[in-house]
């Protein structure tokens, strides 16, 4: 009950100190639309980039652009979601430097709730519509003989993922404290691993696949159930029911970064400044 009543705290502190950033980026609606569209050109041309890329070749690691496109707004959209939720955690270490940790250490609200919520940007929502644009077209394009599993896995896919993304964040968060900052690792993780993802998994080599299947499990995000979904093998040999387990990677990756969270916080000594 404990454990529930603390969760619940830090919900409503999360949404209270987003409500007021959001409040505060409505004050100057011209700019949250200039900065928004902004937002979502910029994150547009990543897939520009791939249309590109398929003007020139018919297929990537053997792959279509409609099923690119499917990886691509699998990983975006999650992403996105992620990054509009806990997106801030990348500031935890210049905090840190200056000082500031240490005053949402003494307020009477969880400091994850107070770090996630931290500068809470409305315009990241240019990310997730433009993910989620792509992922539409590709739905629509794909030559998959769909089925109610098929169907049902994709909406998991994306709700997985972001949670996933999300623990990477918590876990990236836990390692600047012990850092002292670092930020730039975690940005490898995450921004980096959404990139990633962007592409199939036969582009790249067997150990490497094992890595992001097994060690870190970006892979559950969406290279093992949409090639499920695609009808095509995945480059390891891993059983069928793998592909419905994004839900259960995601649990244990929440799991595990909230323990890499407590044993960071744990150890934080102030800077003195």
């Amino acid at each position: 009950m404990a454990e529930m009543s603390r969760l619940g705290e830090g919900v409503r502190a999360y949404w209270l100190i987003a409500g007021m950033w959001v409040r505060s980026s409505m004050t100057y609606r011209t700019s949250f639309v200039v900065t928004m569209f902004g937002n979502l050109l910029m994150t547009g041309l990543d897939f520009v980039g791939i249309l590109l890329m398929f003007s020139q070749v018919d297929s990537l690691g053997g792959w279509g652009l409609p099923e690119i496109a499917f990886l691509y707004g699998l990983s975006v959209t999650s992403f996105g979601i992620a990054d509009l939720v806990l997106g801030s955690m990348d500031v935890l270490g210049a905090r840190i430097r200056d000082g500031s940790f240490d005053i949402l250490l003494v307020r009477p609200a969880p400091v994850l709730a107070q770090i996630g919520a931290d500068r809470f940007a409305v315009r990241r929502l240019g990310r997730i519509t433009q993910g989620t644009v792509v992922l539409v077209w590709a739905l629509a394009s794909v030559d998959v003989e769909w089925s109610a599993a098929k169907v049902l896995l994709v909406p998991v896919m994306v709700v997985s993922g972001a949670a996933i993304f999300c623990a990477v964040f918590v876990a990236g968060a836990a390692f600047q404290i012990f850092a002292q900052d670092a930020s730039e690792v975690q940005n490898a993780f995450t921004y980096g691993g959404t990139t990633l993802l962007q592409y199939p998994p036969t582009v790249f080599g067997k150990d490497f696949v094992r890595g992001v299947t097994f060690m870190l499990p970006l892979a559950f995000v969406n290279w093992v159930p949409a090639s499920y979904v695609l009808g095509r093998p995945y480059p390891l040999d891993l059983p069928q029911w793998a592909a419905f387990a994004p839900p259960l990677v995601a649990v244990a990756c929440g799991a595990l970064g909230g323990l890499a969270w407590r044993a960071g916080l744990g150890s934080y000594r102030s800077t003195g400044s």
